[in-house]
């Protein structure tokens, strides 16, 4: 079964998010080639066109590349994959952030929540 799709984000932005986390985890590599838009289509449960925009949403920001014949692949070139991830770590901060401000949250609040959940994290390795 597909994971489930949040119904308030376009399902391509998504999609380009997943392959983006993917990425930083290390599960797609540099050089290496992504699912077909057929099979990943299949495995998302979504229309391939929705599958085709991600690919091409993320060939803009040259995270991957295309080659002619052989499929897409994941950029070689470390420094874009490094400002990528540096992206995403903003982001989820700023949302995060976001989030505990709307909960009324105060700076220095986070910071020890946070260091806690850390310390905690770190005593149940």
């Amino acid at each position: 079964m597909a994971q489930p799709f949040n119904p308030s984000v376009p399902i391509y932005q998504q999609l380009c998010e997943r392959i983006k986390n993917k990425i930083i985890r290390g599960e797609l590599g540099m050089g290496e080639r992504l699912p077909s838009v057929r099979d990943l289509a299949i495995e998302s449960e979504v229309n391939p066109n929705t599958v085709q925009r991600a690919y091409k949403e993320l060939e803009d920001t040259q995270i991957v590349e295309k080659k002619r014949g052989q499929g897409t692949f994941v950029t070689e070139n470390p420094a874009i994959l490094q400002k990528m991830r540096e992206e995403q770590k903003i982001s989820h901060i700023n949302r995060f952030v976001t989030e505990m401000r709307e909960m009324g949250y105060s700076e220095k609040e986070m910071l020890h929540g946070l260091q806690d959940y850390l310390e905690k994290k770190e005593d149940n390795k």
